[in-house]
């Protein structure tokens, strides 16, 4: 298994049609930003879609991006759009996704990453904090994690 960078990668539109496979609504909309063009005027210049991948098969995805759906935040950088495929789900393997962040952060000196969720008890998993709630672009509260990079 590798991840790779969705802008990076090669055969883009083969890791498009794969988050297109996605059953969640936030990755149809991901998907959309990506597909129209406005993934980044959405999440912020030099963002990044992070692909979990076994040779063709994409096993998890996320965003390492400015702004997530608590905006407007001072809170930045976030990972966002978190989805592992079911049958890939129990294994952990969004570990190695925060592990890919962690390394994207640390180089660019990031001391904190921040996710929002409905979740709880996942990302506790992956040594995130829960510190507050806050209103996504919806209106509807969200919890917001912090992941701190050593």
């Amino acid at each position: 298994m590798k991840v790779i960078d969705y802008f990076e990668s090669g055969p883009r539109e083969h890791w498009l049609e794969e988050i297109g496979k996605c059953d969640w609504g936030a990755g149809a909309f991901l998907h959309e930003l990506l597909s129209g063009g406005t993934f980044f005027e959405a999440v912020g210049e030099g963002s990044r879609v992070l692909l979990l991948t076994e040779g063709e098969e994409l096993i998890s995805f996320c965003t390492y991006a400015r702004w997530d759906d608590i905006q407007p935040t001072e809170l930045t950088p976030w990972m966002g759009f978190v989805y592992t495929f079911p049958q890939y789900r129990g294994h952990r393997y969004v570990g190695l996704l925060f592990q890919e962040i962690q390394r994207l952060a640390g180089r660019e000196g990031v001391k904190e990453v921040y996710i929002s969720t409905n979740h709880t008890g996942l990302y506790e998993k992956y040594g995130c904090e829960f510190i507050t709630q806050l209103k996504d672009m919806d209106g509807e509260l969200s919890r917001v994690y912090v992941k701190r990079i050593p």
